[in-house]
């Protein structure tokens, strides 16, 4: 019997149909994967699970947990299925996370409300799921905030809310996106550990099919709110029968190698101005106190960082989750100042200048945030986010022209020009992030800034928009650090690459002959742990003989 039955579930919101007659199973100790393009009904079929639709949503079908009928389900039922017999990671942790709780207090707070236990027992539990996730106890106290933490420490936390009552059904909407490859390895892990001692039934929402591959027993390939394909993960993704399901395959396959407009690497001896140099750079923050009187030893996020950027140049800057590749990235950006050290900008000195002083390099420098979600004023539309750049330019364009700059840069990225009037809420994950690179493209840049720039976009989109990358590249010359954990990211679209571990850069030079055949301890470990599609498919077949 299936712990989770969904039958003919269609959904609309307002007068738009978004799913249309999904069928889906889960039954205890199974793994199912659900797969699909960006905006394509996976994370609304979650919540519809979950009862967290939107006001103006429309169900129609069965939807049933473990014999209850979750359509007809009231309120308080659901109170006391959530988070107890259903867990859910959502995709964007920082939003998912309370900004003035603890994390101590947020994985407490779903044991105590549905165990009744004491403060001090839900803590410990607490305690030992955040241990279990990768969060030991002597780097991240339980009193620590989520601003305290990097992207992949936020996703951790969520996963240990999720997983701390043992649940019934975990949904798991991308739940190793923020995280580096050899963090995600580590969390899969944790989560075929769960499924298999509690016979946990896991709904497993992703586009990456190397990760849905090693995890899931099944698949559910979703396109426009439609089932295309479902059945056994290997040999669905091996036959390929669906044109769709071959589609994906290709394109999580096949990143097509960038063309290469600058092969001088990071040492520059050619002896180009280099646009973007940074020298000996390090960030200290103040650690916590332990007692009163002895003063707190302070915490090294960067440490003595030096490396060049030539124009037009694309370097990647690689390496696990915390390791201080966001940090760097902040004060490139001029958003943090350096401890020590200097940075300049087209040969200009970025540090400890006003903002009127900076004017200029903004001018010629834009991001791409890590979190799409949180780097967007919700009560605005996307006209007006994407144009927010537009301020810095010494002219100052019309009404009429700001609108077609908007429309230019949300067709260049796979977004209609009609998306102008809608607000951030409005779109899936994936086309959050795509807004994100309008605007950061919005002002043709000299330099980008890339924090994590495709982790949220599915197969397809991620090479349109690599496309995309190497196409500014090429015609506007313009330069670009990714950060990213994504090696095939790496390999794909730039031309040197460095390796961060604990603060410092570890190994760097030409992006094949790093990952080709990586020196350091760290550049190994990631190479190693990075998921292959083909590597996947394979295991699984001869798993099942």
């Amino acid at each position: 019997m299936s712990l989770l039955e969904i039958e003919k579930l269609s959904l609309s919101i307002g007068d738009t149909p978004i799913l249309r007659d999904v069928e889906l199973s889960v039954a205890p100790g199974e793994v199912m994967g659900l797969v699909g393009e960006s905006g394509s009904g996976k994370s609304i079929t979650a919540l519809t699970v979950m009862q967290l639709l939107p006001w103006a949503a429309r169900a129609t079908g069965r939807v049933t947990f473990d014999g209850i009928d979750i359509l007809a389900a009231s309120e308080d039922q659901m109170c006391a299925l959530r988070g107890d017999d259903i867990g859910m990671v959502f995709q964007e942790p920082m939003t998912a996370l309370n900004p003035v709780k603890t994390i101590g207090e947020q994985v407490a707070e779903g044991i105590r409300w549905h165990t009744r236990a004491s403060r001090a027992d839900a803590e410990d539990r607490a305690r030992k799921m955040l241990d279990r996730v990768g969060l030991p106890a002597a780097q991240f106290p339980l009193s620590r905030y989520p601003h305290e933490l990097s992207g992949g420490q936020r996703q951790r936390v969520v996963i240990a809310i999720a997983c701390a009552l043992k649940p019934k059904l975990l949904i798991a909407d991308e739940p190793t996106t923020a995280l580096d490859v050899v963090l995600q390895a580590q969390i899969l892990d944790l989560l075929r550990d769960l499924v298999a001692e509690n016979r946990m039934g896991l709904l497993l929402i992703s586009h990456d099919l190397a990760v849905v591959t090693e995890m899931a027993d099944r698949i559910t390939i979703v396109r426009h709110g439609e089932v295309m394909e479902t059945g056994d993960t290997a040999r669905t993704l091996s036959e390929q029968l669906h044109p769709y399901t071959r589609q994906l395959a290709q394109a999580s396959m096949h990143v097509p190698a960038r063309a290469r407009t600058h092969e001088v690497g990071l040492d520059n001896p050619l002896g180009a101005k280099p646009l973007l140099q940074v020298d000996s750079v390090t960030r200290d923050y103040p650690g916590r106190r332990k007692s009163l009187l002895k003063r707190a030893a302070p915490i090294r996020a960067v440490d003595d960082v030096s490396f060049s950027i030539d124009p037009g140049q694309s370097v990647a800057l690689v390496g696990r989750s915390g390791c201080g590749k966001s940090t760097l990235a902040r004060m490139v950006l001029a958003l943090d100042g350096p401890t020590s050290g200097t940075i300049r900008f087209r040969g200009q000195d970025i540090v400890g200048k006003s903002e009127a002083e900076l004017k200029p390099a903004r001018r010629d420098m834009q991001v791409v945030f890590q979190d799409p979600y949180g780097s967007f004023d919700p009560r605005q539309k996307v006209e007006k986010l994407v144009a927010e750049p537009l301020h810095v330019l010494e002219k100052k364009p019309t009404n009429g022209e700001r609108r077609e700059m908007v429309a230019k840069a949300l067709h260049e990225v796979g977004l209609s020009p009609r998306d102008m009037d809608k607000y951030p809420h409005e779109f899936s994950g994936g086309q959050r992030q795509r807004l994100s690179i309008a605007r950061a493209i919005i002002t043709r840049p000299k330099l980008v800034v890339a924090d994590e720039p495709v982790s949220a976009l599915d197969v397809s989109i991620r090479a349109q928009v690599l496309d995309l990358f190497a196409e500014l590249n090429q015609k506007l010359g313009i330069a670009y650090l990714f950060i990213t954990h994504d090696l095939t990211v790496a390999r794909a679209i730039t031309d040197a690459v460095m390796v961060m571990h604990d603060g410092k850069i570890v190994e760097r030079g030409k992006t094949s002959e790093v990952l080709d055949h990586p020196q350091s301890e760290a550049a190994k470990a990631l190479v190693a742990a990075a998921p292959d599609l083909h590597r996947a498919i394979a295991r699984r077949l001869q798993e099942q003989g």
